[in-house]
This record gives C-alpha cells, sequence and structure tokens, in this order.
C-alpha cells in the first residue's frame, strides 16, 4: 500500500448525487479496505433524503459554508469546523438551505459505500433500489 497525496487540481473521480458532488479522495483501494473519504460540494438546496446506512459509521466536518443536519431527529446548523459523527443505523440528512455552496469532507468506514455512490451516479433512477443493495434505507 502506498501513501496517497491529492493536490488541489489533481484529478479524482467525481460523482454526483442528491444535486451534489462528490469527489472522491480515499476509497478502500487506496485504505485497505478500512475507510472511503470524498469531498462534498452542495449547492444551495442540496442534500440527500433521511436515510440509514447499517454497514457503515460516517463523519461530517464542514470546510465552508452553513448546513443543517438532522440526526436522530435532532436538527443542528453547522458552519466551518463543526464536526458530525453519524454511528450506522442513525437516521441522519442534511440539506443547504444558504444561497452558497457548502464544501465537506464526509469519511466512511469501512469502505466499500464507493460503490454505492458510483452506481446511483450511472443509474440515477434506481437510486433506492440500488442502495438497498448497500444496506441504505430511506425511512419515513
Amino acid at each position: 500500500m502506498k501513501a496517497r497525496v491529492l493536490k488541489p487540481g489533481d484529478k479524482a473521480p467525481v460523482t454526483r448525487g442528491a444535486g451534489d458532488e462528490y469527489r472522491y479522495l480515499a476509497t478502500g483501494a487506496h485504505t485497505n479496505g478500512s475507510y472511503f473519504a470524498m469531498e462534498a460540494l452542495v449547492p444551495p438546496g442540496g442534500g440527500p433524503p433521511p436515510h440509514v446506512q447499517t454497514r457503515e459509521d460516517e463523519l461530517f466536518y464542514v470546510l465552508e459554508g452553513t448546513v443543517t443536519f438532522w440526526a436522530d431527529d435532532e436538527e443542528v446548523e453547522a458552519g466551518p469546523g463543526t464536526f458530525l459523527n453519524i454511528p450506522r443505523g442513525v437516521k441522519h440528512n442534511f440539506l443547504n438551505r444558504s444561497d452558497a455552496d457548502v464544501r465537506m469532507l464526509i469519511l466512511f468506514a469501512p469502505a466499500g459505500i464507493e460503490g454505492m455512490f458510483s452506481a446511483m451516479n450511472e443509474e440515477p433512477d434506481r437510486y433506492q433500489e440500488i442502495a438497498a443493495e448497500w444496506g441504505v434505507s430511506f425511512p419515513d
């Protein structure tokens, strides 16, 4: 396994989902399966619907902008420097209510779920079916 360094402007895989853009920083292939890291660019109005992951813990670190998070029905306004840890099994989502882009670092542990994001990018009309294959559900 080699160290991975990405500098600003370096090419990395990019996918889209829920109106957001996700740049893959390190996949399971780079981390021996331990985590998947991506940079998210969330435009105004962007963000996924409420969902639950059953296989991964997820963390968010807000780099720029302000985004609204919900976790276990608690609302949090998160600006730069805010860190959120979402254990597997916790219903959560986020929404950019502002008029400016939000940039975040998102990490999943263990890795693997990057396959779901790639599949959803290829077949966005099947996102719920694809999510279910990866242990992700969309409860009311």
